[in-house]
């Protein structure tokens, strides 16, 4: 090999150590993952629901709606029959109680309220208050896997609360892709994942519960006409899980229909 030769090879060595490997970083494009699938719905029976209730929890148990509703001095837990909307047996909360979330576990029904840290443990057959339980900031969802609870504040975190003792284990951080998801309301759990209404939104995020991702998006818009949804109020937020029957439910705050739908991938 030639001099020159030998110069270039040594060069070539050097610009091989000095210069590093290229690495995939945050801003690479391989580095995005896919976004999460979007689904539509259709529209499988529409059932009667009660135009004044503030629905703030939805849970199906045992062939029977359980509500709770929201506002100061109307706020409520709820049976109902799903088929006519009747309302079979209810519980008014204290005036200065804002109803949210609701969970049904060990015979019990679990409720929440907004702003005063407190929450309410009542017997599932005859609504007797059993117990209240206290947590810090405020409550918005509830939902449970049959073993904990889990529940909602508004942010990008779900809390885990132990079932029996309702003391928080930890946190489950919500994102889709690198952005975290706020405004987490009303929960459900459906065939292993957590649901979570968007507040003041028509979408439901479909969360895993091993990494908090959105793995996947509800588009329910149009699914109510809007000349229900005059009072800024009226929004979507209601989810219920039928497990035997692997029915879905929602509905919305002061909307008089509840309906039962089934999932249609749109996208990607």
């Amino acid at each position: 090999m030639s001099r020159s030769g030998t110069a270039r090879t040594l060069i070539a060595l050097t610009l091989l150590i000095l210069v590093p490997a290229q690495t995939h970083t945050a801003q690479s494009p391989l580095a995005h993952p896919a976004p999460p699938p979007v689904y539509g719905f259709r529209v499988i029976h529409v059932f009667p629901h009660d135009a004044t209730a503030f629905t703030q929890g939805l849970v199906y148990h045992d062939g029977f709606l359980y509500e709770g509703t929201g506002l100061e001095g109307r706020s409520s837990l709820r049976r109902v029959r799903l088929e006519t909307g009747e309302i079979l047996q209810k519980v008014d909360l204290a005036p200065e109680y804002f109803g949210e979330g609701i969970a049904i576990l060990n015979h019990q029904v679990i409720q929440l309220t907004w702003k005063s840290g407190t929450g309410f443990v009542y017997d599932l057959g005859t609504f007797r208050i059993l117990r209240q339980f206290t947590y810090p900031g405020e409550g918005w969802g509830l939902a449970t896997n049959g073993r904990d609870l889990f529940m909602s504040d508004g942010s990008a975190e779900i809390r885990v609360l132990d079932g029996a003792t309702l003391r928080e284990k930890r946190r489950l951080r919500v994102r889709d892709g690198n952005t975290p998801i706020t405004q987490l309301n009303e929960l459900e759990f459906v065939e292993g994942e957590l649901f979570a209404n968007i507040w003041q939104s028509d979408r439901i995020a479909r969360i895993s519960l091993t990494s908090g991702k959105v793995v996947g998006w509800i588009d329910l818009k149009d699914l109510l006409s809007p000349v229900y949804k005059l009072e800024p109020g009226a929004v979507l937020n209601g989810i219920a899980y039928d497990a035997k029957g692997k029915r879905l439910f929602v509905t919305g705050k002061l909307w008089p229909r509840l309906f039962e739908i089934e999932l249609v991938r749109k996208h990607p």
